[in-house]
């Protein structure tokens, strides 16, 4: 492992989240005697990220533990346009009201992982919408188009994966390189800004920015990107059969947060340790070598303290109790996801309304292989009907997936 001279990029080395750097050696020496202001932008086209925006959350929050400034760039601007990276199609456009509730909500997850506030270190949060909303067209394309020639936006994979699958391009996405470049420039001269990091579908973004400012004031900027997330059996992270593992708690229970992260593969729990808890890696070392049904007790480590992080101590108790007695005692908990049922319901409509199945096929595929239980009973009838009356009903999918299904007007 590379040694350096700032605690910034010894801390990202060992921990993981180093995969391309424009001058490792100037941003080293950089950040070893000032403190740098690096931002990453995040979309605004929901009202939560997901556990695939988690590694970058966590690279802005070891920039602060390494005395260093997070700038939170909330891209209003550029979701008015929609990044073309990894899409294979147009984003549904949002309008000004929805994408402002979107960021409002977003902000209570970076006030989980961030210190905000004036100080030198201390996290900020911006909307790109400032400075992009007052942009005159033509001007804009006179100062900062000129340096973006035709030829190399073609070659960047955003766009040669669209037109190589033969999908529209708008050519209001095809500007969208030139935008994000351009927040670079304007982080750099309204923020002191001298670092850009992201995930490595972002290193030609980046590396545009770097050479936009470059050309148009003669700033040194860095840009730094993490290795592309993925499980040990190849998944993108942040996604699961039952759907999108979102960060915002209305969005997803603190209880399916904890299990997301309690059923880990084996391979990734060391991993996902150093990523995304602050861990001693001492520590971690001793966990990740467990063997046998001890990498079990690793597990439940890495969903308490990530879920203590992202949603509160308290949040995380809960939903360890709440797994503790759902699968040692095989009752259930308050935590459980639930639903009202006035009545009775079938137990595919169940399944899905709970969550467990992303859809009624899936439901049915469930029952057909014998995994659905309802309070521990097998079900082998997709037409069952369940009542609900007096008491909550538990529904199982497998053996680590269950809800409640409770009584209701």
């Amino acid at each position: 492992m590379t040694e350096y001279r700032s605690d910034l990029l010894n801390l990202l080395s060992e921990r993981g989240y180093i995969h391309q750097m424009t001058d490792a050696e100037g941003l080293d020496a950089l950040a070893a005697k000032q403190v740098v202001p690096g931002y990453i932008g995040f979309d605004a086209t929901a009202s939560s990220l997901h556990v695939g925006s988690l590694v970058q959350i966590m690279m802005l929050r070891r920039l602060q533990q390494a005395g260093h400034k997070p700038i939170v760039v909330m891209g209003g601007g550029t979701t008015k346009v929609g990044d073309p990276s990894g899409k294979d199609e147009s984003r549904q456009l949002l309008d000004d009201a929805a994408i402002a509730a979107n960021i409002a909500s977003i902000r209570k997850v970076f006030e989980q992982f961030l210190t905000f506030g004036d100080g030198p270190t201390d996290a900020v949060m911006v909307d790109n919408a400032e400075w992009l909303d007052a942009l005159d067209y033509i001007p804009f394309l006179r100062d900062v188009g000129r340096h973006f020639t035709i030829n190399r936006m073609l070659s960047f994979d955003s766009v040669k994966l669209r037109l190589d699958r033969e999908q529209p391009l708008t050519f209001l996405e095809f500007n969208y390189m030139i935008l994000q470049a351009y927040d670079f420039l304007e982080l750099s001269r309204r923020a002191g800004c001298r670092l850009q990091m992201g995930g490595s579908d972002q290193w030609g973004n980046i590396v545009n920015g770097i050479e936009l400012t470059r050309r148009i004031e003669g700033t040194e900027l860095f840009g730094l990107t993490t290795p592309l997330m993925t499980t040990a059996d190849g998944a993108k992270m942040g996604k699961t059969a039952a759907g999108a593992v979102w960060l915002n708690e209305d969005r997803l229970s603190a209880y399916d947060y904890w299990q997301y992260w309690r059923n880990a593969d084996d391979r990734d729990v060391g991993r996902f340790l150093r990523l995304f808890t602050d861990m001693p890696l001492d520590e971690i070392a001793r966990l990740e070598a467990l063997e046998g049904a001890e990498i079990n007790e690793a597990k439940k480590v890495l969903a308490d303290a990530a879920t203590t992080m992202c949603r509160g101590a308290d949040a995380a108790r809960e939903a360890a109790e709440t797994a503790r007695k759902t699968f040692e005692e095989g009752v259930g908990g308050e935590a459980l996801p639930s639903m009202a049922v006035s009545g009775e319901i079938g137990i595919v409509d169940a399944l899905v309304g709970l969550n467990l199945c992303a859809s009624k096929g899936e439901a049915r595929r469930l029952i057909k292989g014998g995994g659905a239980r309802v309070d521990g009973e097998k079900i082998a009838d997709e037409a069952q009907i369940i009542v609900v009356s007096g008491s909550d009903v538990r529904i199982s999918a497998g053996k680590k997936k269950h809800g409640l299904l409770t009584p209701g007007a």
